[in-house]
Order: structure tokens, then sequence, then C-alpha cells
């Protein structure tokens, strides 16, 4: 599994999770190193849009959420996936499948993830409206309860 963020500025590194990702490697790993440095640089009307995974919402993740005062969209239990990342996971997947022939070992695969991912332009995240379409797919998100959207 690899973790990264996406913004209309910015992306982070992209992040390779060994093993299981329980909520305090979460904090240690991704949000302390990655996330919190990413939101300050986007400057202080920035967002963490995270979803309902175990270790996205484990006590020591949201005592450090607070106490770091990063602000996190609150996503509702059992809604569906509207998350921008969503969309460059499919690109990022459509990328790395165009290498031929496919990668000889997960050390091969990391590195063509990591190329690709540099890769992807910043203008495919802002044309694709995978940002700013955030707003109206949350409006349908509630319109529709929580379910099935044009998204």
């Amino acid at each position: 599994m690899v973790w990264g963020g996406i913004s209309t500025r910015l992306r982070t590194p992209l992040y390779h999770v060994v093993g299981n990702l329980t909520g305090v490697r979460y904090e240690n790993d991704i949000l302390q190193p990655l996330v919190v440095p990413a939101l300050q640089a986007i400057g202080p009307r920035a967002i963490l849009q995270d979803d309902n995974a175990p270790p996205h919402r484990s006590a020591a993740v949201n005592t450090f959420v607070q106490q770091a005062r990063v602000n996190r969209m609150l996503w509702p239990a059992h809604s569906p996936d509207l998350n921008p990342i969503e969309h460059m996971w499919d690109e990022l997947c459509r990328r790395v499948q165009q290498h031929h022939p496919p990668p000889a070992n997960l050390g091969q695969l990391l590195q063509w993830l990591q190329q690709e991912w540099n890769g992807v332009p910043r203008a495919f995240i802002i044309l694709c409206n995978l940002i700013h379409s955030m707003h109206q797919r949350c409006v349908e998100c509630l319109a529709h309860n929580g379910g099935h959207t044009r998204y």
C-alpha cells in the first residue's frame, strides 16, 4: 500500500506503507512528517480530508489532530468515497500499467509508482476539478442522504 496527499498547490511525497497501518503509525509516519508540513505550506484554510478508516479515526490520531490544530473534514459513516485522491490513484494506476514488461519485483513497482506520482502534471489535478469540485460533491452527497451521486 502507498499513501499520498494532493492539493491544488502541492503533493506530498508518496509513502510506502509496510505492513498494517495503525493509528500510531499513521500519526508518526504520515501525519507528523508529511501532512502537517503540507497543510502548513498551504495555509490556514487548508483542510485534511481523510476517510473513516480505523487508523485515521483512532483516539491517538484524533488527539494529535486536535493538538496540531489540523482542520479536518468530517466524513459521515457509510458515505461514498468522494475523495479526489481516488482519481489520482486511478491515473497513477494507468500510468504504471503502461510500463512493459510488468515490474519484476516490489522494489521496481515502488520505483515506478514514485516516478509516475511525481510525473502526474499539476494541471491534471486542477483541470479535472479534483479539488475544486469537492464542495459540490459534498452538497450532492448530503442531498442524497449519503447515497449514489454522479461523482
